[in-house]
């Protein structure tokens, strides 16, 4: 079957959220969840061909509806590189159950232990595929008490690999059922376990069979157990699917993302041990005016209430929404309210281009998804995922409800953009389109922050990282046809005095008619960070008449805008007027703001005036076997270490002063010096003088 005719053929439809599943897949890059996610269609859905692995699968968001034992299995593949972090959010708010992608040749890395936590904290059920077994220094025991360790005693190995004579994977050997399920023919073929590997069962078959029996309902089940009593396989079976689901036990699958041994074992764990969308907690909501509503119940029946988990923008296609239901049934060319509120609750300052919105849109077809394909959908059921087209305005994280009764869903949270990176179009045809093709982007990526620095006048990306950076610019080029160039950012600096200064202002002209007559002296003097500007009129005996006293002190505040060292405006400073001369007929408000603006250029000298650099509070929280190498790099980065914290989970918070150009790049940097464990928030300050060598190299020569 081709992929076209692949497409036309209608998805998999559920009639109740009881049979329906919401799996996503996480771990770290190069575990191999996209091609785990692509075996698994391939196993459920007779004629699929994989899809080729493109760079641009590997960094957003995939969903794949599918149908295995009568049951609706939504399969989100989500990027494991940290720079992408929005769209395993997404892929978290969408699921109702993880599995977690453990390569045996790399370990469990520092961000995948972060996610289990978080993911322990809400009770999210979970499971671990076992990957990469064919590496050569790959052990599948190694690996579960590697887990164990890191994820809690609940990780238990359910299979246990089985390898041929060349020792790749050809099949698994099931603990409960001590069954040999043999893929080297190219089927599954299921068979009694042999007497060689009775031991290797008995070896692993106990510690298993006890674990599910202290989570039993059945209190009496253990004592049973250990006076030595067989336990029927379907009560131990019924027991430990319970646990998986309660998220009390933690099973483990050896896979293999090369040949596909093991994926028909993971699909059964999935849809018989992880719950429907009926049994998961629902996001809170209010209204649109954000007053609180009754909870949601995952109910067909009820109001109609949907979350965009990711939006993209096809030239030709237009905008295509994935959205999760989470009550009532979608239909197509029906009208829903669209309510966006990002920034609302970001924080507007921090999210522009994420403009606040309620609007009503009629819904287009709606598709179940596969990969990159799309089938036919008729309707969408709560608990369910569909694709949705035509729904021009809107945005990842806005909510879809009845435009008769609108609903907001406070949106998930993302880390914030820390890497800026500014650009500039390649060419006045590229100008033209930018602002089209960045709004776009903005709706599609929430992690995304798009700035337009008045006093710089650059637009900058704030963004995740440089590899979220790089499909940014690339997204730019290939899918809206805009080239730009990224360019240094510049940093907002202040001018300042240092020492007691005197100016004196001289402007007269005279060329016929009226002239122009205004002398002024003034004195500057520095003042503490943060107190501004402050002007004092100490003129005596008249030498500046009372009315030009004001223009004087306007043309000082206009240069100060302007700056008199760098070009940048001048803060902290008193400025007193004491003396200056005027004319009965020339002199004019003009003339003395001129003369004012002068007076303070001529006191602005390298000797009196220096630069002040913006200045961030900085604060890490990192892994406590790197703090020494944070507090190390701060210090290097001209930062003063303020103190030091202990946090929970063998973690540290460490609080810095740092100047804003030195972490510019900090969001690439930090994840080097602590081996991917650390984390970071920045918060500006205020302004501190800068060393005088960088001062000589600010100033234009």
């Amino acid at each position: 079957m081709t992929a076209k005719a692949l497409a036309s053929t209608p998805g998999p439809q559920a009639h109740a959220p009881s049979e329906i599943r919401n799996v996503v897949l996480v771990g770290h890059s190069g575990a191999g969840k996209t091609t785990l996610f692509e075996h698994l269609i391939t196993a459920t859905t007779p004629g699929y061909r994989a899809r080729p692995m493109l760079d641009e699968r590997s960094v957003q968001l995939a969903v794949a509806s599918v149908s295995h034992e009568g049951l609706v299995l939504n399969l989100i593949d989500t990027p494991g590189y940290p720079d992408f972090v929005g769209e395993l959010r997404a892929g978290l708010r969408a699921a109702d159950a993880a599995l977690f992608v453990v390569s045996a040749a790399d370990g469990v890395d520092a961000a995948t232990m972060l996610l289990w936590e978080e993911c322990a904290a809400i009770g999210m059920p979970r499971a671990v595929a076992v990957t990469k077994l064919d590496a050569g220094r790959a052990d599948f025991e190694d690996t579960v008490a590697i887990c164990k360790r890191v994820f809690g005693e609940g990780v238990m190995a359910v299979y246990l690999p089985l390898h041929g004579d060349d020792e790749s994977i050809i099949g698994n050997l099931g603990l409960l059922s001590q069954q040999i399920y043999d893929y080297s023919s190219g089927l599954r073929v299921a068979q009694a376990a042999e007497p060689e590997h009775r031991e290797l069962i008995e070896g692993n078959r106990a510690d298993l069979i006890e674990a599910i029996i202290q989570e039993s309902e059945d209190d009496t089940l253990l004592d049973r157990y250990l006076g030595g009593e067989e336990m029927d396989l379907d009560v131990v079976t019924t027991d430990l699917l319970t646990a998986v689901s309660r998220g009390r036990l933690y099973p483990v699958i050896p896979v293999s993302t090369e040949t596909g041994v093991g994926t028909i074992e993971l699909l059964q764990m999935l849809t018989a041990a992880f719950p429907p969308p009926t049994l998961h907690p629902l996001p809170a909501v209010t209204t649109p005016g954000g007053d609180p509503l009754p909870p949601l119940m995952c109910d067909p029946d009820g109001p109609l209430v949907a979350e965009v988990i990711r939006t993209t923008s096809d030239p030709y296609v237009g905008r295509v929404s994935i959205v999760r239901m989470f009550s009532g049934t979608l239909r197509p060319d029906s009208i829903v309210h669209v309510s966006g509120h990002l920034a609302t609750f970001a924080g507007g300052e921090r999210l522009e281009g994420h403009v606040s919105h309620d609007d009503d849109e009629r819904v287009g077809l709606l598709s179940s998804p596969l990969g990159d394909l799309l089938r036919a959908k008729t309707v969408a059921i709560a608990g369910d995922m569909c694709v949705v087209a035509k729904l021009t305005r809107a945005e990842t994280t806005d909510t879809l409800s009845n435009k008769d009764a609108p609903v907001l869903i406070e949106p998930w949270m993302f880390p914030d953009a820390l890497l800026p990176v500014a650009i500039t179009p390649a060419s006045k045809s590229d100008e033209d389109r930018l602002a089209g093709a960045l709004s776009r982007l903005v709706a599609e990526d929430p992690t995304m922050r798009l700035e337009h620095n008045a006093e710089t006048h650059q637009v900058i990306l704030w963004t995740m990282g440089q590899a979220h950076v790089d499909v940014l610019l690339a997204r730019l080029r290939d899918r809206y046809g805009v080239k730009v160039e990224s360019v240094p950012l510049r940093m907002a600096l202040r001018e300042t005095f240092i020492s007691v200064a005197n100016g004196h202002g001289r402007h007269v002209k005279q060329s016929g008619g009226h002239g122009q007559y205004a002398i002024c002296d003034i004195t500057v003097e520095p003042l503490e960070r943060g107190s501004g500007f402050e002007f004092v009129d100490k003129v005596v005996g008249g030498s500046v008449p009372r009315q030009y006293i004001p223009s004087v002190e306007k043309g000082v505040r206009t240069q100060l805008e302007k700056g008199c060292l760098a070009g940048f405006p001048m803060v902290d400073l008193r400025v007193t007027l004491t003396d200056g001369k005027s004319h009965s007929v020339d002199s004019s408000d003009m003339a003395f703001q001129a003369a004012g603006a002068q007076a303070l250029k001529d006191a602005a000298s390298a000797t009196t005036v220096t630069l002040l650099e913006p200045v961030d509070s900085v604060t890490v929280l990192v892994a406590d076997e790197y703090v020494g190498a944070v507090m190390t790099d701060l210090q290097m980065r001209r930062g003063r270490v303020i103190g030091t914290e202990p946090e929970t989970s063998g973690r540290t918070m460490v609080t810095a002063e740092v100047p804003t150009s030195e972490v510019t790049r900090y969001a690439i940097d930090l994840r080097s010096v602590s081996h991917g464990t650390g984390t970071f928030t920045r918060t500006p300050l205020g302004y501190e003088a800068m060393p005088a060598n960088l001062v000589k190299d600010s100033i234009p020569q």
